[in-house]
């Protein structure tokens, strides 16, 4: 809830609904979601007005980031160079080392409150052979990346290639579901929808979270916006690669690979990069 409101004795009084939340410790953050983190940072706190439901929430978070030791079928993050291997925004960083059987963690200290957990731990100092074989592993899961992003300037592609015909065929297997929204780290797109009670005297304004693939989302007076299935992916992808750049200097896509593994028809927005790029 943003607010509410209350009219009484002929004034109407406002309140703003910024409660403060308990804190969070997100505990296995991979490195792809750390730098959607800073993403999202970047929209809600980077600009001259924060918002203060995000900033109450974001603040004194703790993270205890994971290395990725095995990427994943759909995974592209190093072709994004936002992973596997964290290497900003956490408070503490594990690297797990199977040997003989057994798991033994090699921890990296982010942050102040990082050390202070830590110090309450049982530990033992790391050995060079304990860094070179947690380097060896994120080196091996770099190399085995299932996918990766074209090279190349994707955001000049993208806008010149606007009428591409791959917008129809990938509008022809898209079901607009949002599915690729509701996984993506980096997507913040809400609505706001007011209420009030039965005798008008009280009002709420609350936000949910919503998405650019539903045909309300871009309706105004006479209509949406954008009307076919077409116009919403390429509103989404072109957003996520190209037009990001230009609002917060910086791409919209960590290489997570959850658009992708969640699509129920497979549209793999690494391939359509790559089709558009080629002039297929």
């Amino acid at each position: 809830r943003l607010w509410s409101a209350k009219r009484e004795d002929g004034e109407t009084r406002v309140t703003a609904d910024v409660t403060e939340p308990p804190r969070f410790a997100f505990i296995g953050v991979r490195a792809c979601e750390l730098n959607a983190i800073a993403i999202q940072d970047r929209v809600f706190l980077g600009g001259p007005f924060a918002d203060p439901h995000y900033q109450a929430r974001r603040e004194d978070a703790f993270f205890v980031a994971v290395n990725c030791g095995q990427a994943g079928g759909t995974c592209f993050c190093a072709s994004m160079k936002t992973g596997p291997k964290a290497e900003a925004g956490f408070d503490l960083a594990l690297t797990e080392m199977l040997e003989d059987g057994e798991s033994r963690f090699l921890v990296e200290v982010g942050s102040d409150e990082g050390h202070d957990v830590l110090a309450a731990l049982p530990r033992e100092p790391a050995t060079a052979a304990d860094e070179a074989t947690a380097t060896g592993i994120v080196a091996r899961t770099t190399a085995s990346m299932g996918r990766s992003m074209p090279e190349g300037n994707i955001r000049e592609l993208l806008l010149e290639n606007l009428e591409h015909p791959r917008w129809d065929d990938v509008a022809e297997r898209c079901l607009t579901c949002g599915n690729c929204t509701m996984v993506c780290p980096t997507c913040f797109c809400t609505s706001v929808e007011d209420t009030s009670d039965l005798t008008g005297t009280e009002t709420s304004r609350e936000r949910r979270w919503d998405s650019c693939f539903t045909m309300d989302f871009s309706y105004i007076h006479g209509g949406s916006v954008r009307s076919s299935g077409k116009a919403r992916y390429r509103q989404w992808m072109t957003h996520k690669l190209a037009t990001w750049f230009d609002q917060f200097g910086t791409s919209g896509c960590v290489g997570c690979g959850r658009c992708v593994t969640w699509c129920p028809v497979g549209i793999d927005i690494t391939e359509e990069v790559r089709a558009i790029q080629g002039g297929d």
